[in-house]
């Protein structure tokens, strides 16, 4: 009667081929993580865009409000459904020039599916396109504007000292 594990010429134990519980175990609970990152990413995709544009026009808020104080000019913003705008007050010509100086305040257009609008200015409703200034003085009225898509909302308001606020509305 032979012995019940295999041996090799010598009497050794020949290697065993396959996988060990401890192997299979560690891959299942890796792709579980992925999986799960996947499912994340692909749930969270509309809010984590969304929210990705508010920070975006934020900054760029309040970057010209700083800009508007370092230069000593005035600038301001429009907002329609599909993106937004920068101006620069021309004093000469009394008027409003679009700004084309700065990559940073260049005209930016939204993804498909989500609008902005400006909701107040100075604690009052505002029609569609409306400019809002940003002094050179660095005295600012707060103003809220509401990034939209698919029933989703962020707020992004601004205060009289130039701070910025990103907030997800809730529904």
């Amino acid at each position: 009667m032979g012995s019940l594990t295999p041996r090799g010429a010598f009497g050794r134990l020949a290697p065993v081929r396959g996988f060990t519980l401890v192997e299979i175990l560690v891959a299942l609970a890796i792709v579980a993580i992925a999986s799960g990152a996947a499912w994340l990413a692909w749930r969270g995709g509309g809010d984590a865009a969304l929210r990705r544009e508010a920070s975006r026009f934020a900054g760029a808020i309040e970057y010209a409000a700083q800009r508007a104080q370092w230069r000593h000019e005035d600038l301001g913003v429009s907002a329609d459904a599909g993106g937004w705008r920068f101006w620069r007050r021309d004093r000469e010509r009394n008027a409003w020039l679009p700004l084309a100086d700065d990559d940073v305040l260049a005209a930016r257009r939204l993804p498909d599916g989500v609008r902005l609008e400006a909701a107040s200015h100075a604690g009052r409703q505002v029609p569609a396109d409306t400019l809002l200034p940003l002094r050179a003085s660095g005295r600012n009225d707060p103003a809220t504007f509401v990034l939209d898509a698919d029933g989703r909302r962020v707020r992004v308001d601004t205060d009289p000292l130039n701070r910025v606020v990103v907030t997800t509305v809730e529904p």
